[in-house]
């Protein structure tokens, strides 16, 4: 199965720090038409995120999927199919197995619905988020800026743009 995964803040929606709030939730410009470009090509899309906030006591796991049943209702209101959502809860310290840059979170996905890494792609907007998809297989990457600091010469994501309205510049069929 052709895959696009998204990480969520800084992708999908504004960052925030530990969003957990419907209220503090905007989801980024041109987000909607993009997921459905991406749809239209043929790809099912997954939301892989770290969450730390959970295992730092920000936020419950029941904040974190009142707020992800109503995002997933905004994008079904747009007529996008979101497959699954794959979170990470765990603090960096707690040396997870899926808390990107580890490749967890990609492998319970490509178990649930057999990945075809060479023609999937990730978009994310951290070098660890890149980092993921080249460990786990998947060299089709796009690194969106948002404000992290980005060293572009050792950037290992195989585009990178302002934000993910841009995406059909470079995932064609």
């Amino acid at each position: 199965m052709k895959t696009i995964f998204l990480d969520r803040d800084g992708v999908i929606n504004k960052e925030v720090e530990y969003l957990h709030k419907i209220k503090d939730f905007q989801f980024i410009e041109g987000v909607f038409s993009s997921c459905k470009y991406l749809q239209k090509l043929g790809f099912n899309l997954i939301i892989i995120t770290n969450q730390s906030g959970i295992g730092r006591g920000y936020y419950t796991k029941q904040d974190f999927n009142i707020l992800n049943n109503w995002m997933l209702n905004q994008f079904k209101s747009q007529n996008i199919n979101i497959l699954d959502v794959l979170y990470c809860p765990h603090k960096p310290e707690d040396n997870c197995k899926c808390r990107k840059p580890k490749t967890g979170m990609l492998q319970i996905a490509n178990k649930k619905y057999n990945v075809d890494k060479k023609k999937s792609w990730l978009i994310g907007d951290k070098e660890s988020d890149i980092e993921a998809a080249n460990s786990f297989g998947i060299a089709n990457t796009i690194l969106v800026k948002n404000g992290h600091k980005i060293d572009e010469r050792y950037n290992k994501a195989s585009f990178i743009t302002s934000s993910i309205k841009h995406i059909n510049d470079f995932i064609k069929l």
